[in-house]
């Protein structure tokens, strides 16, 4: 398996969400190095280059989608690893998800989530918040290397 720097690392059970994210951010020209895994488990050991990802030179992404409803671990889950560990605490993520329920919400603030968004249904209003999601954590957001 050959790596490439990833600007995005995608954590998307439903592959319609994540094509649809994929070939939005890449229409956009907003990210060209984009890694899609299908559940926390995957993200982590991306993150940490252990298990399928062992092999993975060592670097961050520059962001993390985060969905939160995933087989494995879920968003949650994942985001208190990532905000836990010295490696990987400084990574902007952004919750990308369908739940709208208050519990979520405040959870996900109080584990150091970055960005909580909700999906919405209608193709053309996901690909528009998914762009701006992009635009803004990719192009204008001022990160530390």
């Amino acid at each position: 398996m050959s790596y490439q720097p990833v600007d995005i690392l995608l954590a998307e059970d439903s592959t319609a969400d994540a094509e649809m994210t994929l070939r939005t951010l890449k229409r956009r020209g907003i990210a060209n190095n984009i890694e899609w895994v299908r559940d926390g488990v995957e993200a982590l050991d991306y993150l940490r280059s252990e298990g399928m990802y062992a092999g993975r030179p060592s670097g961050y992404p520059k962001l993390v989608l985060l969905d939160l409803k995933m087989p494995r671990m879920d968003g949650l889950q994942v985001l208190q690893k990532m905000k836990a560990d010295a490696r990987t605490k400084a990574i902007p993520v952004v919750m990308m998800t369908s739940s709208r329920e208050e519990g979520d919400l405040v959870s996900s603030y109080q584990l150091g989530v970055n960005s909580y968004v909700v999906k919405p249904v209608d193709f053309t209003e996901f690909a528009e918040t998914v762009a701006q999601v992009g635009m803004y954590w990719m192009i204008a957001n001022e990160a530390p290397d």
